[in-house]
């Protein structure tokens, strides 16, 4: 296969890679990395600098710089999208050929089609992904499970919008190397579905969009903005044509999320608020602070915890206010095939779930398994109607102050030997299946990403490094983890039986200890994975 000019693909090229991976594909993204890889790795740092401060004790607050984008009240981000107006559901999920199928075919009216958090940057993934989106635009799209299970699409107008989400700004692609450097992860997974799909998706009458993850300033924001720009340039498509969709997954971007919209105004779709990322996100940059920033166990952490309100109520007004979508956060449980009171009481919490949110002021809301598309759907159907989103519900009586965001003590609930054990179980269950090349795993009946992986290990971390003593009077230590990792290692090893991959456990045992017990935190756990990967 041809290259480009200063380009190196360090792996393998399997069937039809050459279909996304021609010449020009590569010559565009390397013009992306050549023009926005330095800035990328500024702001990186800029990451590292604020989280230096927050650990000295500081604090965070809104922008006095940009006071002025959030009193000017006259500027408006642009009208919905074709194929965006109605966003009352959306799916969410990684881009096998599978899934792509049952996404599209689901009833949602979204489709996330994650290159992020419920995928695993395994080069057949990155890849293929692509060739399953490129497919289904061209309708030559189908797959066969291996007990004999067809899959196909509906007619076009049946389908779910597909909006793309790229990995975050601080993940490289590690197999394509311009100018000696790894790619970006990010103008990787953006630049090739645009270079491919842009105009198909136009052809459709939708367009090219995507969801923007882990964003921690408007400065982010802009960089991505720019590279909109660029891209619509070279490709000779109107700028504007692309829309983002921002993920307020961290607590940084939540004290910036007007001036977020603002600098992608003309390409922006709205905000959504990414909750599990967020309470990652506050235990990370927090860790080291005391009791003030402890969290109870996650299972004990809901929507209705006063700081995680104010930052849902602040996202309702800041993109009503602008004319943005609000689009609400994941329902993750799996339906059971076999316990309906399993199936009675999720679907129970998953209705109050998402009667809050509509009731709030969202446009709709996600979920990760096609069995919850028709509840969502009711919900938001009965605050909607007709009308495709409640852009005019502009939620002027909500306050909220930089110490709302902030009052993560005022979270009720307790951290048990359950909580630690759980951490501990949905910890080295995900990881070893991440290793393996699947980000969206079935535990417990819920459907587990990194971020919830993430908010195990760094729990841990917090708990040991500020002397948390459990509910029943034992002291957090590293200790006492590493009896508790052996001990429901051997649970998942009973439970597994003969699927249990030994050595797939023994490598996600590993990585779990350096990421949950070692005294340097990494900032995610997915960097040290990744390096593991082929």
């Amino acid at each position: 296969m041809a290259g480009a000019e200063g380009v190196e693909i360090n792996a393998p090229l399997h069937d039809r890679y050459d279909e996304v991976l021609t010449p020009e594909a590569l010559s565009f993204l390397a013009s992306l990395q050549r023009e926005f890889g330095a800035r990328r790795t500024e702001l990186l740092a800029q990451r590292g600098v604020r989280e230096s401060r927050l650990a000295a004790g500081g604090t965070l607050d809104f922008l006095p710089e940009t006071a002025g984008v959030r009193s000017e009240p006259g500027w408006r981000v642009a009208e919905p999208a074709p194929g965006l107006e109605d966003r009352r559901v959306e799916i969410t999920g990684p881009t096998d050929r599978k899934m792509t199928i049952n996404a599209l075919n689901s009833g949602a009216k979204v489709w996330l089609a994650d290159f992020e958090d419920a995928n695993t940057p395994l080069w057949e993934n990155m890849v293929g992904g692509q060739l399953s989106l490129r497919d289904a635009l061209d309708r030559t799209i189908d797959f066969t499970s291996p007990e004999g299970k067809s899959y196909a699409l509906k007619p076009d107008d049946e389908l779910a919008t597909i909006v793309v989400r790229p990995r975050g700004w601080h993940l490289d692609e590690k197999h394509v190397i311009v100018d000696g450097e790894r790619m970006s992860g990010s103008l990787f997974d953006f630049g090739l579905y645009f270079f491919h799909c842009a105009r198909r998706q136009l052809e459709k009458g939708k367009g090219p969009y995507f969801y923007l993850p882990k964003i921690e300033s408007h400065l982010e924001a802009r960089l991505w903005n720019d590279v909109f720009d660029l891209a619509q340039d070279e490709l000779e498509i109107p700028r504007g044509t692309i829309r983002a969709t921002v993920l307020i997954e961290t607590i940084p971007a939540a004290f910036e999320m007007e001036e977020i919209l603002y600098e992608l105004r003309d390409h922006s779709a709205g905000l959504n608020a990414g909750r599990w990322d967020y309470l990652f996100s506050v235990i990370k940059k927090f860790r080291s602070r005391g009791a003030d920033f402890l969290l109870p166990e996650r299972n004990a952490i809901t929507m209705t915890a006063p700081f995680m309100r104010a930052y849902t109520e602040l996202l309702v007004r800041t993109c009503h206010k602008r004319g943005a979508h609000a689009i609400g956060g994941m329902a993750a449980f799996i339906p059971s095939r076999r316990d309906e009171e399993v199936n009675r009481v999720a679907f129970e919490k998953v209705r109050g779930d998402k009667t809050r949110e509509s009731g709030d002021g969202f446009d709709g809301s996600w979920v990760a398994h096609p069995d919850l598309v028709p509840i969502c759907r009711e919900i938001f159907d009965g605050v909607l109607g007709d009308k495709p989103n409640q852009r005019d519900r502009l939620r002027e009586e909500v306050q909220v102050s930089a110490a709302d965001l902030l009052a993560v003590d005022q979270t009720p609930g307790e951290i048990t030997e359950a909580g630690l054990r759980n951490n501990v179980d949905v910890g080295l269950q995900y990881i070893a299946s991440w290793l393996g090349g699947n980000g969206a795993v079935g535990i417990h009946n819920l459907m587990e990403d990194a971020a919830t992986a993430e908010i195990s290990r760094s729990q841990i971390w917090q708990w040991i490094h500020n002397d948390v003593v459990l509910a029943d009077g034992a002291q957090v230590t590293e200790k006492l983890v590493e009896q508790i990792i052996d001990e429901e290692l051997g649970r998942i090893r009973e439970a597994q039986g003969d699927a249990f991959d030994e050595r797939r456990f023994a490598e996600a045992v590993s990585l779990f200890k350096e990421v949950a017990l070692a005294d340097d935190y990494a900032d995610f756990l997915t960097v040290p994975a990744y390096e593991r990967m082929p």
